[in-house]
């Protein structure tokens, strides 16, 4: 079991080289109040990703095992560490087809706890287990077919059928995006709860970013909605249902 963080997490430091043998004298520098809380709240927020990483990995890989014994389990786990990006976790895969699961440091800054870190990290890893990105490429290749096929018949020109063929892709691609969101929520709160965490605490989350609504075409379905999955679930598994 592997995995990698990017240690740079919140700041970067540098080193003069000085022409001594012996360290200069170092004039110690204030802190200001605000300063220190900020280093304090960074400090803390990377414990909390390690501590999630070490528990909610070896659930994930024991869930994909499960739910899809013919796929790739081992999990790589990354931070993206480019600054002024707006909070985000996303899943992929290398090229050598091991699944990747990313969080930037804007979320890892912005989560208020372990359970909505774990939360995430189980979601992300869900959409994995669950073939999603294999699933949403497949629907956009058909969605490009059917929509190019239509405007050839109808006489369209080269650049009108190429249009058709992009616009079919994007609608084929979010055809079921939301019912995928929704099977990761699902699948998510069992590895969250399972790695020890609070899952219904966790989706607390949902209730600090925008609520994307019920958008035709949109690629994530409501925040109350994906909640109270996540309730049902964890209800269930709690009473072992």
């Amino acid at each position: 079991m592997r995995w990698l963080i990017l240690f740079s997490l919140f700041s970067l430091t540098a080193c003069d080289v000085f022409p001594t043998e012996q360290p200069l004298p170092q004039t110690p520098r204030s802190e200001s109040p605000a300063q220190a809380d900020l280093r304090g709240r960074a400090d803390g927020a990377a414990r909390t990703f390690v501590q999630v990483v070490q528990t909610i990995e070896p659930v994930a890989e024991s869930e994909c095992r499960r739910f899809a014994p013919r796929a790739n389990c081992d999990f790589l786990i990354v931070v993206d560490d480019r600054p002024d990006q707006p909070p985000n976790a996303f899943q992929t895969l290398s090229q050598s087809g091991r699944p990747i699961l990313g969080v930037n440091l804007a979320l890892i800054a912005s989560v208020e706890n372990a359970d909505e870190l774990a939360f995430v990290m189980g979601h992300e890893s869900a959409h994995h287990i669950l073939g999603h990105l294999a699933r949403s490429q497949q629907n956009a290749a058909v969605g490009a077919v059917i929509f190019s096929g239509l405007a050839a018949m109808s006489g369209a020109n080269a650049e009108n059928v190429r249009s058709a063929e992009e616009f079919g892709a994007t609608v084929g691609a979010r055809s079921y995006s939301k019912d995928f969101e929704l099977e990761a929520d699902r699948l998510g709160t069992i590895i969250t709860m399972r790695a020890g965490y609070d899952a219904v605490h966790g989706a607390a989350f949902f209730t600090r970013i925008p609520d994307p609504g019920n958008k035709f075409l949109g690629t994530h379905p409501p925040n109350g909605q994906r909640i109270e999955i996540v309730r049902r679930t964890a209800a269930a598994l709690s009473s072992g249902i």
